[in-house]
């Protein structure tokens, strides 16, 4: 039996108290001894599994960080090799133009010399046919031959201003080049991803190549009779060096003191015996194509005037004469001018010299270049060089140790054995 007061009762039960202050409440009840249970023990939390749990929580943001990174790089090369294969098909499709351009443009020349050769010839024998006859017969055959050399005049001065033979010289040149330069494009593909750079590269090529060999006729279209002969330039004026890591790096990146001096020397015979000589058989050409192109039509226009005084009863022996030699004349200047290709003969010696040009240019760029690792590989540059010249390796040190000994120009041989 207990006593004992309800307010402790409900206090301990913890249940709400409502009572009277005043009031005092005795109640006898049977209750079991409380006893006191052992404190509920809990798992401690690891330290060790909180900073496991939190850094692979940090990896996870960290990899998902390298993936979206990842995949923001893969999509900037996607976008670069998209730009990249972009001028690789621009180029392909200026290598298909410039071909069927040079085709048409070589027909032009075989269809233009015959057809004004034989305009011309027939007019010389009209010509000589008219001094023998008279009445209708002879004012229908000089109508015809004035009309015909006329003709023939026209057609001489059309072609000798745009020169056929060299314009498909210039197409057959921008060609080449292309399918060159396409080459290089698939080289760069070959070694790795292409970059930003070399993008850029690839335009400022094409675009001096466009600005070098222009498709259109009128407006772009390069001068046939300079004032001075220049060097074909189809390469961009400041060009880009690029150096690409090669598997197998030596010292120096492949240079030393003796392939420059082998460089420098070699330079200096391109200047003094390859480039000159084909700017003095250049400046040669042309002269000789624009004394053609003058003569050629002054021929036939002397031919024309000729054939209009040709009267048998006034007995106008030299107009016939006259008349029958301008026209021979002027169709043998034309064969000797656009048959052989003189404008063909003048591109081409005028590009072999803007070869030697780009050559010089590059051996001097890299050679100039204070840090080498800015260069061109020089084992890689050396074989390059020998082979651009049609010489092998030992060959190419002999000229350079032959140029070095001799001294004079004239007692070196030609540095290209190519043409």
């Amino acid at each position: 039996m207990a006593t004992i007061q309800a307010s402790g009762i409900m206090f301990a039960a913890g249940l709400p108290l409502f009572y009277s202050p005043n009031a005092r409440v005795s109640a006898t009840m049977n209750a079991p001894k409380i006893r006191m249970m052992n404190p509920i023990s809990l798992p401690k939390l690891s330290n060790k599994v909180f900073v496991e749990d939190n850094l692979d929580l940090k990896n996870g943001f960290k990899n998902e960080t390298q993936n979206m990174e990842q995949h923001h790089d893969d999509g900037d090369h996607k976008l670069v090799a998209a730009k990249f294969f972009g001028i690789m098909e621009a180029v392909a499709d200026r290598v298909e133009m410039h071909k069927s351009v040079g085709e048409q443009r070589n027909n032009w020349n075989h269809l233009f010399l015959s057809s004004i050769n034989g305009i011309t010839l027939t007019a010389a024998f009209m010509t000589g046919i008219a001094g023998t006859s008279s009445g209708s017969s002879l004012l229908a055959l000089k109508l015809s031959s004035t009309i015909l050399y006329a003709a023939a005049t026209g057609m001489l001065a059309l072609i000798n201003r745009i020169q056929p033979s060299q314009l498909a010289e210039e197409q057959r040149n921008a060609e080449r080049l292309f399918k060159l330069l396409h080459g290089e494009l698939q080289t760069v593909l070959a070694l790795g991803n292409p970059s930003d750079a070399d993008v850029n590269e690839a335009m400022e090529k094409v675009l001096a190549l466009d600005r070098a060999y222009p498709l259109p006729l009128l407006g772009n279209m390069l001068e046939k009779f300079p004032s001075r002969v220049e060097p074909a330039v189809w390469w961009p004026q400041q060009q880009i060096r690029r150096k690409r890591r090669l598997t197998a790096r030596k010292m120096n990146n492949g240079w030393d003191s003796k392939l420059e001096t082998q460089m420098r020397r070699i330079v200096e015979v391109i200047k003094e015996k390859d480039l000159d000589d084909y700017l003095r058989l250049a400046n040669k050409a042309l002269k000789l194509n624009k004394m053609l192109a003058v003569s050629g039509p002054l021929f036939s226009g002397i031919g024309a005037v000729a054939s209009a005084f040709v009267d048998h009863h006034h007995g106008s022996s030299w107009a016939v004469i006259i008349g029958v030699v301008a026209g021979a004349l002027a169709s043998a200047a034309n064969t000797f001018q656009h048959g052989g290709q003189l404008g063909m003969v003048f591109e081409m010696y005028r590009g072999n010299a803007g070869f030697f040009k780009l050559m010089v240019e590059t051996i001097e760029s890299n050679v100039n270049e204070s840090d080498v690792e800015r260069r061109e590989n020089g084992d890689l540059f050396e074989i390059k060089v020998a082979l651009c010249l049609g010489r092998s390796l030992s060959e190419l040190r002999n000229l350079a140790a032959t140029s070095s000994e001799n001294g004079e120009a004239n007692n070196i041989e030609f540095a290209s054995k190519l043409f």
